[in-house]
This record gives structure tokens, C-alpha cells and sequence, in this order.
């Protein structure tokens, strides 16, 4: 510990030094999950935010978490606390984090609180990768769960089991989702350095986060860290779709465990007999060449089945049998955003889904068709992260719509972190998936791509939201003005 112009930030504190803790940015999903955590673990637990909202405003009324607002020294006066978390949300310029500076409280970032506080006590199982790190973390938390190892874990996504983001047990082994993303405005290096691996689920590594990455080989070299504190006694279970992710993999002191769905990988486990359906994925596991049974996985698309053979391997290592982890499998509900179906007002079938990367795009529209065959699939798109709105992808998003019967684009706003210029052309977006064969529009408001679903919608079609946000209150507006229309009808 010591002072700086950054106050007191701390990278590791005892957990029996301290009993209150208040949290700056706690009404967003993370931190305030991680109050949850606190609070159920014996702290005294106060927050602050600008504004704090339902659902986070009654989960923390519920959990008995006073949620101070807005932002403010008089907050610190309330909390009395011994140690202050920052949200990476929180800018330096924000007056209570100026305060926690002039006072010089002890302060950490939400990352470095984890691990000090409840990683470095437990084997740490960090899910990292581009790509479905929620619902993989999700799915591993479960398998863990169901097999009586009463685990804990702290995912970016309302796991249906559970019913919130955390759990916290008695077990010894904790599952954290591993963002790659910056830690807090005193420290820019990625979240998951702070985590402590001692288990490692790589499911992929693709260029995002551009806002803070310039290039690939600068995105990859985060990854190259995070499989540098794996220890000998550790391992990383690797998807072989992502030759640099198994590459990068090598790289650790740990044993690595290569996972895959497609027989031309070469993977130490992989499946056979996969067949896709409105139930989900049934398979047969294949684990260093010997069949282990048949499996059901209630989710839809191959991109879920091979998340799941990263947990199957995963678990392997920390010693569950076959059994245990089929039966994790088969129980497992989903996570809330990830396909999830929302209503069904007049036959029109309405789903959610948290993608926003073209790949996530592309394999979320191939799952919802697997699941619903035959449905014409109406693709509604917010490009709302500070990646999908860059041009970046311009390229890659005109070929991820394949398999949609039509599209509707929100034009996004404007946003100081992207450079003018940069920015996702969607109207060209929109006229090249239409001469592709996909009629498509690109909507400057919510409303008006409302007003567009509402008008010609049919029975039987699938509308599937794809957002990483809000959506501007879309799919609640879409579901009450349908079952409207049915009734008027």
C-alpha cells in the first residue's frame, strides 16, 4: 500500500482487517452482484451510484444494501468505511472517487477485491476467451454444484438455476468469469490478472474490445499474462477451433487440455453423434478417444456444445466423473439474455440474446434456427458496444446475418470514444445484406424499429433481439404492443 496521487490503492488486503466496505458504481450488474457477495459473506456493505435502477435497486433493497445516490463525499461520511471498491465505470474525475483520494481511504478495484477477499482462499477457475465466457462460467458453476462440490461463482449473467449472478459456498473451488477488459481508471491492465487461476476454460480469442486493444497481437498478449500465472499444478482446457488461443495455452506451466466439436481438430475431447433440436444437443462424448456416453445439453447451436465440452474437460481435471458432469448437463436451465424466449404474444415468438460480436451474431442466429427449424428468423440488431459500433467489423458483420429472413439495424448513436469516421456504416450494412438476399433496414430510433415489427410480424416468425444493452426498452415495447394487437384483432 502506499500514497500516491491515486489515494491508497491496495492489490491484496486481509480479509480479517476489515468489516465495512462500500462499493462506488454498485448499481451495475457486476458490482452489484459482488455486493451481494460481501454481504452474504458477513460484511457491512454500503453503495453509491448516479442512478440506481430496477432490477439492481430491489436486489439490493432485498439483500439490505443501502444504495446512495448520486455520487458524493457526504456518501463516505454515511459509510464510515474501511475499505472502498472503485467500479471500472467510475472515471478519476468523479467526486466521491476524488474524495476517497483526498481522504486517503484504502481503495481497490472490484477485480483485485475479488481475488484478495475470496480468490486467493479457493481454486480459482477463471473462464476467459472472446466468446461465451457467461454462459460457459454459468454451466461450470452448475456441473460443479450438482455434483455436491458446493462451489462458488461470480458470472456476468442471471444463471435460471440460481436465480443471480452469485453463489457463494462452502466448497473449494470458486468459478469467476475472466474479462479481458481494463480493471479500474488507477489500473489499465485486464481484469482476469487479478483472478488467481488455478483452472483455465479458454474458449476463444478474436480481436474485441477496440476501444482499449489496437490490434490483435496487443488483444492476445493480455491472454499470454493470464496463461503465464496458471502454476504446474494447474491447467487450461482450450478450444482447438482458436489455433492462437492453443497456442497461447502452451505457453502456461499447467496441464492443457485441447477441446473441439468438429473431427478435423484433433481434440482430446470432443463429440460424435451430435444431433441438434428443439430440446437442445444430445452427443456422445469422446474423451482421449473413448466414448463416455451419451450427453444432453438443453441449449441450442454447436457453439454451446463446444462451451460445454470446455466444462467436460475442465471437470475432468478437477476430478468429477462422466456421470457427475452428464447429469450437471442435463439439469442446467440457461442463463437470462442468452437465448432466452421472452413471449409469445399472437404466435410470434420473441428472444433475447446478449450478442454483439459478429461471430456471437453468426452462431446465435445458426442456434435459434436449429432450435425453431422451419421459422422464419427475424434478426432485430443494436450495435451498442464500443467494438460493434467501430467499422471494424464492417466486413464480418455483412456475411453474419446468413440464415435470417430479414433484418432491422439500429443506427447508433455517437460516442466520444470513437473517432469520427470510424464509425459501423449501417445503412451500407443494410443495402449489402439486402443485395445478399436478406431484406434489411437500418432504424434511427427504437421507435421506429418497434413500429416495424408491430406492422408486419405473422404468426410463426421468430424475432430474435440481439443487444449487449437495454435496447431502449425494445422488447418490452414489442411484447405489449403484439399482445395488443392479438386482442384487437
Amino acid at each position: 500500500m502506499s500514497a500516491t496521487d491515486q489515494g491508497l490503492v491496495l492489490d491484496t488486503i486481509d480479509p480479517r482487517a476489515i468489516s465495512r466496505i462500500h462499493l462506488v458504481g454498485v448499481a451495475g450488474t457486476g458490482m452489484g452482484s459482488f455486493a451481494g457477495m460481501l454481504k452474504a459473506a458477513g460484511y457491512e456493505v454500503t453503495g453509491s451510484d448516479e442512478n440506481v435502477y430496477p432490477p439492481m435497486s430491489d436486489m439490493l433493497r432485498t439483500w439490505g444494501i443501502p444504495a446512495m445516490t448520486p455520487y458524493a463525499p457526504a456518501n463516505l461520511d454515511a459509510a464510515r468505511p474501511d475499505l472502498v471498491i472503485i467500479g471500472n465505470v467510475i472515471r478519476r474525475v468523479n467526486v466521491e472517487a476524488t474524495a476517497v483520494r483526498e481522504r486517503q481511504l484504502r481503495q481497490m478495484s472490484f477485480p483485485a477485491a475479488l481475488g484478495s477477499l475470496f480468490l486467493a482462499q479457493r481454486h480459482s477457475i477463471v473462464v476467459a476467451g472472446t466468446h461465451g465466457k457467461t454462459t460457459t462460467s454459468s454451466l461450470m458453476g452448475h456441473v460443479l454444484a450438482s455434483a455436491g462440490r458446493d462451489p462458488s461463482f461470480l458470472v456476468g449473467g442471471v444463471t435460471k438455476n440460481y436465480a443471480g449472478n452469485y453463489r457463494l459456498g462452502q466448497g473449494p473451488h470458486f468459478v469467476v468469469e475472466g474479462d479481458e477488459y481494463d480493471t479500474a481508471y488507477f489500473d489499465k491492465g485486464p481484469k482476469f490478472l487479478h483472478y488467481q487461476p488455478r483452472s483455465v476454460i479458454l474458449t476463444s480469442i478474436e480481436l474485441d474490445h477496440a476501444d482499449i486493444y489496437r490490434d490483435l497481437a496487443h488483444y492476445e498478449s493480455s491472454f499470454e499474462k493470464l496463461m503465464a500465472l496458471v502454476p504446474a499444478d494447474g491447467q487450461v482446457a482450450v478450444s482447438a477451433a482458436w489455433p492462437n488461443a492453443v497456442r497461447l495455452a502452451r505457453g502456461t506451466k499447467g496441464r492443457v487440455t485441447t477441446y473441439g466439436v468438429e473431427a478435423h481438430l484433433g481434440a482430446e475431447v470432443t463429440a460424435s453423434d451430435v444431433r441438434l433440436g428443439p430440446e437442445g444437443a444430445r452427443f456422445v462424448v469422446v474423451e482421449q478417444g473413448t466414448p463416455r456416453g451419451d450427453f444432453l445439453l438443453p441449449l441450442a447451436g454447436r457453439h454451446n456444445l463446444e462451451n460445454a465440452l470446455g466444462v467436460y474437460a475442465c471437470a475432468r481435471g478437477l476430478g468429477l466423473s462422466p456421470d457427475e458432469v452428464r447429469a450437471g448437463f442435463a439439469s442446467f436451465e440457461g442463463v437470462k439474455r442468452r437465448q432466452e424466449v421472452r413471449g409469445e404474444p399472437g404466435g410470434v415468438i420473441v428472444i433475447e440474446d446478449f450478442a454483439h460480436h459478429p461471430t456471437a451474431v453468426r452462431e446465435t442466429i445458426a442456434a435459434v434456427r436449429s432450435r425453431w427449424p422451419g421459422r422464419p428468423l427475424w434478426a432485430v440488431f443494436e450495435p451498442r458496444s464500443n467494438t460493434s459500433r467501430r467499422s471494424l467489423h464492417q466486413a464480418e458483420y455483412a456475411r453474419s446475418f446468413t440464415g435470417a429472413a430479414r433484418a432491422s439495424i439500429k443506427v447508433p448513436e455517437r460516442h466520444d470514444k470513437i473517432p469520427p469516421g470510424e464509425e459501423l456504416d449501417v445503412p451500407r450494412l443494410a443495402n449489402e445484406l439486402g443485395a445478399a438476399g436478406i431484406p434489411s433496414v437500418a432504424a434511427a430510433t427504437v421507435p421506429e424499429l418497434v413500429d416495424e415489427v408491430v406492422r408486419d410480424a405473422k404468426p410463426g416468425d421468430l424475432v430474435l433481439v440481439m443487444s449487449n444493452g437495454g435496447f431502449g426498452g425494445f422488447i418490452d415495447t414489442v411484447l405489449t404492443r403484439l399482445s395488443a394487437r392479438g386482442t384487437s384483432s
